[in-house]
């Protein structure tokens, strides 16, 4: 039987939706300048900013990660999205460093509630004639999103009008719009006993999936400690090391680490997953490295080319993984585990950017760079040695390679009761 044009229209409408939540968590990034000059805010105040979001985000996982998988994705859907719109509203309307504060724990509160229920949802709305696709979007839409939000931003703090405003205001009205668009959604999940018991916070792994995730949580936390770097530390050097104020040239340099990501999860959808993720650790070795030397010889094209290639890394590192654990768990469990994975690549994301906020104003932007990137080198080099010597590791991701590949080629059908 054919499946609807609803259940179709449907899952594009939730790739749309992840699509502007994850871009709009960007969209603040590079109006923090303006905040900064016009309200004299220190990068110990902008770091705390930061790590409330952080914090806001993980606590959401943490509680609600699973909440999606007892009472359905949209009722979750619904009042995370209009959670975010409520946070944009509010930094349109913001008058200091404490009205950010607030915003940011109510636009990380609401991405938590979002990313896995959204994630999830896709995969139950998966496409009849291309299985595999849901999953593919599942790694490849936040990078898009993150270039997205953080070009726009950038473009329309420098050359549009109301600029602490206007972007905030658009991406807040597509919030809206999507959530109203949630009305043509199919709800594939039933609502089940376990509400309640499922806000108690823990890290939900279901049980085949353990192994591998012990596996491949190395490649996660490099990949995203690396996302970490480039979105809080490195488009500051564009103005402190090379003299750059243009704010799209901040958003530029982040899209093309993000950018570049995208394009990698596209071009190793159909190569084998293990392999993939080799791939990803090997890139996440050398960007940072590259990156880094270029920063302290003062090259901004070699700047540009150590993006790319952590780019590589970070497309690769995280997409890859991220298949093959979709790939094990089963539906009643996808949420928890996507919120599972988010919390942990948030903390590598989070985490170390919050001490380099700390550490900047006593060694110096370049010090906390090259020691941020060391940390993501040697945390790759790790993982990359386990997986070229464990066994064990090759065989589970072995198997779960053999799942993506079945599901890639339409020999495992997603069946939509409509």
């Amino acid at each position: 039987m054919a499946q609807s044009a609803r259940s179709v229209v449907g899952f594009w409408i939730l790739a749309a939706m992840l699509l502007v939540s994850v871009a709009s968590s960007a969209v603040p990034s590079p109006i923090y300048p303006v905040y900064a000059a016009e309200w004299h805010l220190t990068p110990l105040m902008l770091t705390g900013v930061f790590a409330i979001y952080v914090a806001g985000l993980l606590a959401s996982l943490l509680v609600a990660g699973r909440l999606s998988d007892h009472v359905g994705r949209k009722p979750v859907l619904v009042v995370g999205g209009l959670g975010l719109a409520l946070s944009l509203g509010l930094f349109a309307v913001a008058d200091g460093v404490g009205a950010l504060i607030v915003d940011r724990i109510v636009q990380g509160v609401s991405v938590g509630l979002l990313i896995g229920a959204l994630g999830a949802a896709l995969i139950d709305n998966s496409l009849e004639r291309h299985p595999s696709l849901a999953g593919v979007l599942n790694g490849v839409i936040p990078p898009i999103a993150l270039a997205t939000g953080a070009m726009s931003s950038g473009a329309l703090v420098q050359w549009g009008p109301a600029p602490e405003q206007l972007v905030y205001v658009l991406f807040g009205a597509l919030l809206v719009l999507m959530v109203i668009a949630l009305v043509v959604v199919p709800e594939r999940v039933t609502p089940r006993a376990g509400a309640v018991r499922s806000l108690v916070p823990r890290i939900s792994v279901p049980r085949s999936s353990r192994r591998l995730f012990r596996s491949v949580a190395g490649s996660l936390i490099a990949s995203w400690a690396l996302g970490g770097m480039f979105l809080s530390l490195v488009p500051s050097a564009l103005g402190a090391v090379f003299g750059i104020t243009n704010h799209f040239a901040a958003g530029a340099l982040i899209a093309v680490v993000t950018g570049v990501g995208a394009l990698t999860g596209l071009a190793i959808q159909r190569m084998d997953t293990r392999r993939a993720v080799l791939i990803g650790l090997v890139a996440l070795v050398l960007g940072p490295i590259v990156t880094v030397a270029f920063v302290m010889a003062h090259s901004l094209p070699g700047l540009i080319v150590g993006s790319a290639v952590a780019g590589v890394g970070f497309g690769a590192g995280f997409q890859a993984p991220l298949r093959m654990l979709l790939a094990t768990a089963a539906p009643t469990h996808r949420a928890g585990l996507l919120s599972t994975i988010y919390v942990v690549s948030y903390l590598a994301f989070g985490a170390p950017a919050v001490v380099g906020g700390l550490l900047e104003p006593s060694i110096g932007l370049v010090p906390v760079i090259a020691g941020y990137g060391a940390f993501i080198v040697l945390a790759a080099a790790v993982a990359l040695v386990l997986q070229l010597v464990s066994q064990e590791t090759a065989s589970v991701e072995e198997a779960a390679a053999e799942v993506v590949e079945r599901t890639a080629t339409g020999s495992v059908r997603v069946v939509h009761a409509d």
